[in-house]
């Protein structure tokens, strides 16, 4: 028997000891690994033209993820001459700073939207969002005509770009204030459509549902 086997033994024959051992080892290979992540993630800024979202267009970014548009469609990119043809030029990390989740994902089912802003006027956006077959007739997508006549409710978005300020996105007061009469008379259906025409294009281009 090897000289130092018996210390191998002492934790192989006892599941207490080696539940531990092996957690702690787990830990520190764990840490090893995300540490670094979580460090860059912080060193990223967002890019010249990237601002956060105005609060029509954050009302609609919250519809998007509560519709689950995101199950279908992805909003990246990736460097592949295939995807780079079709949809242009390929996702970077500081043009979602300000997306909480971020909406990159990997699920193809429908087009990638990182680059759909200005590709279609708002008057397709809507035909298309209240029934999809009407424009593009062999589309699966299901529609959504109950945007057209639901609110916005303007507190609720009030309170989440004071969070997001909390979290570090630069709102200004004078920003949060201007939040209620920018939703003012404006349905879902408005908001999805100004966040969908917002997609990859600076925020000086980007323009309101007509």
């Amino acid at each position: 028997m090897a000289k130092g086997y018996k210390y191998f033994e002492a934790v192989e024959k006892h599941a207490g000891k080696l539940a531990i051992l092996t957690a702690i080892m787990v830990s520190i290979g764990g840490l090893a690994e995300i540490t670094p992540l979580f460090v860059e993630a912080h060193r990223i800024t967002a890019a010249e033209n990237v601002k956060p979202y105005d609060a029509l267009r954050l009302a609609g970014k919250d519809i998007y993820v509560r519709e689950g548009c995101y199950v279908c469609h992805t909003q990246m990119i990736r460097s592949l001459r295939a995807e780079t043809q079709r949809y242009g030029a390929y996702s970077v990390s500081s043009e979602s700073v300000y997306d909480r989740p971020h909406q990159w994902g990997s699920k193809r089912t429908g087009p990638d939207l990182a680059r759909l802003g200005g590709k279609y006027s708002d008057e397709w956006q809507r035909l298309h969002l209240l029934d999809p077959r009407s424009v593009v007739p062999q589309s699966n997508m299901p529609g959504y005509p109950w945007l057209a006549d639901e609110p916005i409710d303007s507190d609720d978005i009030v309170a989440r770009m004071r969070g997001l300020k909390r979290l570090g996105d630069p709102y200004t007061d004078d920003d949060i204030a201007a939040a209620p009469a920018a939703l003012e008379g404006k349905t879902a259906m408005d908001a999805l459509i100004a966040y969908l025409q917002g997609l990859g294009l600076p925020p000086q281009t980007a323009e309101e549902p007509t």
